[in-house]
């Protein structure tokens, strides 16, 4: 049985109790953690560190211009406040030719992982261009595991579950005209032992495509 685990987009991080303005990481992913039943509720849109525990395992922010402090003011807050990972996601290539970035929390500081693999969280992130959830085509950011294969969504699955049945469906089509030609090969050679008065038990070299 998994973990639990909440996953939720462009919500408020708050990690003080007289703290009076939110982070608002784009994704934020924490580990081990209850959802309350009530998330729908905007006040539970927010994720407040000392109710659920913990701070989040992972932050990533999405570049969409050169003023956010993607790599200065952001990511000092999110090392004060402990998240193990920081990813920074630049598809426009807005602060540099890196379009993916991840760093790893250590002695209170981020350091550059060489890969995009989150130990601790046992996921990793990939860039995959294509057509994502009906969307345009673009380069995306997907979750993937240790062998770099994509973590499909709920859609993707289904319609992968759906090209395995039809597959099958189609295996099943070819063997049942394969019986079914051996079928009609059986009864043209009867019919061709019974024209030449023989009996299927008796020794002939007969073609039954005659």
């Amino acid at each position: 049985m998994g973990i639990p685990f909440l996953a939720a987009a462009d919500l408020g991080l708050f990690y003080g109790i007289n703290q009076t303005e939110s982070l608002a990481p784009d994704v934020l992913l924490s580990l081990d953690v209850s959802v309350p039943e009530d998330w729908s509720e905007q006040r539970k849109r927010s994720y407040f560190v000392w109710e659920f525990g913990k701070p989040p395992d992972a932050i990533i922010e999405i570049v969409s211009n050169k003023k956010g402090g993607e790599l200065s003011d952001k990511w000092q807050k999110y090392a004060r406040i402990g998240v193990a990972y920081y990813v920074v996601f630049d598809p426009l290539e807005q602060l540099s030719s890196e379009i993916l970035q991840v760093y790893v929390l250590h002695g209170g500081c981020y350091q550059r992982l060489q890969d995009a693999w989150l130990e601790s969280v046992g996921l990793g992130l990939t860039v995959w261009a294509g057509e994502f959830e009906g969307k345009y085509y673009h380069r995306w950011l997907r979750w993937c595991n240790r062998e770099g294969n994509l973590l499909l969504t709920g859609d993707e699955q289904a319609e992968q579950e759906r090209q395995q049945t039809e597959q099958e469906r189609q295996r099943a089509d070819r063997a049942e005209q394969q019986l079914e030609q051996e079928r009609q090969r059986a009864e043209r050679l009867a019919e061709l032992l019974r024209r030449h008065g023989l009996s299927a038990g008796e020794s002939h070299n007969i073609n039954p495509e005659e």
